[in-house]
């Protein structure tokens, strides 16, 4: 027997095959959102925001399906997050998505985040979309990333009709 003592799972494990190259269809699914001050795209307070809104899960005694976050870097100064739940939160600001979104699962370092966004604008452009809002989706903190030996992030983007 080992005396070493197993790191607590923050995130859970990440598979990305429902994730890579497919399309989803969302119909008012269920979010809270968050706001996280960034400094030139950097998240400044993420681990706050996160703790926030797991609280208010919690609290609820709310699920949060595929543990999906997706951030959407409205500017260099600000964040916003969204964590999918399965049911209306109290005292948070909930809110719902709809429409078809794309998405396509990249792994690797963080610092890579801007390659990744420019291979996705390819990659919907060779399948002659047009995409309005896109969100990237860190699958797991940098602790879990380095514990499972991958860094997955996946982006995504609403496909737009016409």
């Amino acid at each position: 027997m080992s005396n070493q003592q197993q790191e607590p799972e923050c995130c859970p494990p990440f598979d990305p095959m429902p994730w890579d190259g497919t399309t989803h269809h969302w119909e008012q699914k269920r979010f809270i959102k968050e706001k996280v001050f960034t400094l030139f795209f950097m998240p400044i307070n993420f681990g706050g925001a996160m703790r926030r809104l797991n609280s208010k899960v919690e609290a609820a005694g709310a699920g949060m399906p595929d543990y999906l976050c997706l951030s959407d870097h409205t500017s260099k100064w600000n964040m916003d997050l969204y964590l999918a739940v399965d049911k209306e939160v109290p005292g948070a600001n909930n809110v719902t998505l709809s429409g078809n979104y794309i998405s396509k699962v990249y792994e690797g370092p963080f610092k890579d985040t801007g390659k990744w966004m420019q291979d996705f604008s390819i990659y919907t452009a060779e399948k002659n979309l047009k995409t309005g809002r896109q969100f990237t989706w860190y699958t797991t903190c940098p602790k879990c990333a380095k514990k499972y030996g991958k860094n997955y992030v996946v982006n995504l983007a609403e496909v737009k009709q016409g």
